[in-house]
């Protein structure tokens, strides 16, 4: 007798979570307002102000999405055919020098701070050491080959905004990493099931030379692919913003920022946390602002971002206890504000 497979019901689907109701509210308000404004666009009173916002909106895209672009199929790459093993063998010996080369490891492996929280779970997952980690996961979004083509592109090469950002986030990560391994460990810093979160959802079989090339490139341009539509909404609403700060903002507003360089750097921060920006393309950002802004202050969003952001925030809680999670924000927060102050005072290079 042929028995007939028994009836299962479909599970039910799963509750959407608060930061996914959030993050829908704010895409829908933001398509709102930029619908206003075209709207009122058309009217002579508005005219103008949107022929200018078009133009800074539209020159900022044009230059970041060739990056974005080459960070996602880096990304995409990473993750078919880098396998972690060969990363793990840097780290195993010597935890303090192991700090020192995660810092510079972007050079090597350029991931961006969207896709950085699944890799560094993956490596803790193989041994690399807690503050190994924690260097990694601050510094490999800014120490990285792409980031420094696309700041130097921005900055119209002026070397000196490369080369001081990519020090200065070198120098915080380092620092940052020694510091929270004297408090927190594997032990008492990861969550209990840390390792149960997938890295991937994607179902493929990372790292393993058995499947076909033209599978595993295939595999690759997927994983690129979701990247570049997934972070391209963050790209979107930060450009509109500073395009539209540009245009509808006196800009003697912002030269009178220049007489308190504190407050510009806080605000740059303030800017940096809640937009949400790629490390391939917040150097465009921050560069709308030059002439305006100190030079200080533009570094702090170029280096704060990618280091702390509400995305990056809500990723941490996948991988990291509270308390690290605290410790993590109080510490990045403070040191960048401390370095670019000193970076204003002390070390004028970018003047």
């Amino acid at each position: 007798m042929i028995q007939l497979p028994r009836y299962q019901p479909a599970p039910a689907p799963e509750e959407p979570r608060s930061s996914e109701i959030i993050a829908f509210g704010l895409e829908y308000a933001f398509l709102a307002c930029v619908t206003l404004f075209f709207l009122q666009g058309m009217t002579p009173a508005w005219g103008n102000l949107l022929g200018e916002l078009s133009i800074n909106f539209l020159a900022i895209i044009v230059e970041a999405l060739p990056f974005m672009l080459i960070g996602s199929l880096a990304g995409g790459l990473i993750e078919v055919f880098i396998p972690v093993d060969l990363v793990d063998r840097l780290f195993r010996r010597r935890r303090t020098m192991a700090v020192f080369l995660a810092g510079g490891m972007g050079l090597i492996f350029p991931v961006c701070e969207c896709a950085i929280v699944p890799v560094v779970r993956r490596l803790l997952g193989k041994g690399v050491p807690f503050s190994a980690a924690i260097t990694f996961l601050l510094a490999g979004p800014i120490v990285n080959g792409i980031v420094a083509a696309s700041t130097a592109i921005a900055y119209r090469y002026d070397w000196n905004y490369v080369f001081v950002r990519l020090g200065m986030g070198y120098a915080i990560a380092v620092f940052i990493g020694l510091f929270l391994g004297f408090f927190f460990h594997r032990g008492n810093g990861l969550l209990p099931a840390w390792k149960a979160a997938p890295t991937c959802g994607c179902g493929h079989e990372h790292g393993s030379s058995g499947q076909p090339l033209f599978l595993r490139l295939r595999h690759a341009l997927e994983h690129a692919g979701d990247d570049f539509f997934d972070v391209g909404r963050y790209l979107i609403v930060g450009a509109f913003i500073a395009a539209l700060m540009r245009s509808t903002i006196d800009m003697n507003t912002f030269l009178s920022l220049k007489d308190s360089p504190w407050l510009a750097i806080v605000l740059m921060m303030a800017m940096a946390v809640l937009l949400n920006l790629c490390s391939e393309a917040d150097a465009f950002i921050a560069a709308s602002f030059r002439g305006l802004m100190p030079d200080a202050a533009m570094m702090a969003f170029m280096v704060l971002g990618p280091m702390l952001d509400i995305k990056l925030i809500l990723m941490y809680f996948s991988v990291f206890r509270k308390r690290v999670i605290l410790a993590l924000i109080g510490t990045v927060l403070t040191t960048v504000l401390l370095a670019m102050l000193a970076l204003h005072s002390f070390f004028p290079i970018l003047h």
